[in-house]
């Protein structure tokens, strides 16, 4: 049996974090390895810090690998130096809470690097008030009949409906096989609200696409259709961060893009091999989003218009 590799040290700002296994291969396809993550999120340090700020943080691991099991892990990996932060959740449907990784630097990113995280999925809230979102996600999940040509015609309406409400869409890859748009929103609202918003917009935008459904249960879904996925802004609902690494063996990055690429930009090529000289040429493309904050009202109003449910079934 190989040995592992010896460990290396990662300057951090003002922190060290010691990095074991940093040969061990993350991505079969591309050879791509532990140190190669770490390096990646090094280069995209200023974006994944802006986007995971102050948020509860899910953790996606995978501790041998994605050749191994992945780990869905809400609680903080053990033995955390103490200069990584948390914020405690609680959820109802159990009675218990869970220490979560809240992001306030690079170094706290690169220790869950370490402990084998890949994806990071933050909340749409911050720790200042958990139960009050301030990012309002528009999810574009293309059926298992859609090709990805359907969700960039489907961008375009999502961008119409935006520049008609006067609200400001910061759009990404999701890294897989859709696109997300992100829109910030004051935190003056409850999830279910912001559910209910996301829910009027979506219904508007299937009106304006035949390409479109806002139907929940994938039974009942055209599997040709690109699904305006609202219950992604439900409490304890979490979708890959912008810059974020996906488990994919062609290590795709959850990219930022400007809304004149999306036509172009093709997530097969945005990777941890190419992401990081475009964030060293273009930055962080998300950097101003909150400078554009959008109130729900209108939405509101919408959902009310159209009688649309208040709970979260």
């Amino acid at each position: 049996m190989a040995s592992s590799s010896p460990a290396v040290e990662i300057e951090v700002d003002d922190k060290v974090v010691r990095v074991s296994n940093p040969e061990r291969v993350y991505f079969p396809e591309t050879g791509a390895t532990k140190l190669d993550l770490v390096e990646y999120y090094l280069a995209v340090g200023p974006g994944i810090v802006n986007a995971l700020w102050e948020r509860p943080c899910m953790l996606h691991r995978f501790p041998k690998g994605l050749a191994g099991p992945k780990v869905h892990q809400k609680r903080l990996p053990k033995g955390a130096p103490d200069w990584v932060e948390t914020v405690e959740l609680h959820f109802p449907r159990w009675d218990r809470t869970a220490d979560e990784l809240c992001v306030t630097g690079l170094a706290p990113v690169i220790w869950a690097v370490q402990m084998s995280t890949v994806e990071f999925h933050p909340w749409n809230s911050r720790r200042g008030d958990t139960e009050k979102p301030d990012e309002w996600r528009i999810d574009l999940d293309p059926g298992p009949e859609c090709d990805y040509a359907t969700v960039q015609r489907v961008a375009h309406v999502v961008h119409e409906v935006l520049d008609e409400l006067g609200a400001v869409g910061f759009p990404k890859t999701s890294g897989s096989k859709g696109l997300h748009v992100y829109v910030r929103v004051p935190p003056a609202h409850g999830f279910t609200e912001v559910r209910r918003a996301a829910l009027a917009f979506a219904r508007e935008v299937e009106r304006r696409s035949d390409e479109v459904t806002t139907t929940w249960w994938t039974k009942d879904r055209d599997p040709a259709a690109v699904f305006v996925d609202y219950n992604q802004n439900a409490r304890d609902h979490t979708i890959a961060a912008a810059y974020s690494v996906r488990g994919l063996p062609d290590a795709r990055v959850s990219t930022p893009l400007r809304w004149d690429e999306v036509d172009d930009a093709d997530p097969r090529d945005l990777t941890i091999a190419t992401v990081p000289q475009r964030f060293a040429e273009l930055g962080d493309l998300h950097e101003a989003i909150d400078e554009h904050p959008f109130d729900i009202a209108p939405l509101l109003e919408w959902a009310d218009r159209d009688d649309l449910p208040v709970d979260d079934d």
